[in-house]
């Protein structure tokens, strides 16, 4: 089911040049817990293979500590680290929310060692 939400997220059109520079890698979560002072942010250890990655993800409100916690995710490891008043964030947990189902976080259909990249 479309919504307006959903209708008008689309962004402006890149080329597969730009599309290449984003990192995204499976990831393996190995500390999660809610944020102190945030309903919105749960605060994430992630194995990225080389180095394990501080993620700050606003999924507090769908997705408890326990349930996600060891669990498989694709995360964008390339972005800017952003400082936040938590802590610094150094990736980008990726999930998909239509506003009426629940939050879906994206994970890999098969086991995969943390650190592969996605193609």
């Amino acid at each position: 089911v479309k919504t307006e939400k959903t209708k008008t997220m689309l962004k402006p059109e890149i080329t597969i040049d730009e599309f290449a520079k984003v990192d995204l890698r499976v990831g393996k979560v190995t500390a999660a817990a809610r944020v102190e002072g945030s309903d919105k942010l749960l605060s994430l250890k992630v194995d990225i293979g080389e180095k394990e990655i501080q993620v700050f993800s606003g999924i507090a409100a769908h997705i408890s500590p326990e349930q996600i916690l060891n669990q498989s995710v694709v995360v964008c490891v390339n972005l800017a680290p952003r400082k936040m008043r938590f802590g610094t964030s150094e990736g980008m947990l990726l999930a998909a929310y239509d506003g009426t189902n629940p939050l879906t976080v994206l994970t890999p259909m098969t086991s995969v060692q943390a650190g592969t990249a996605l193609s």
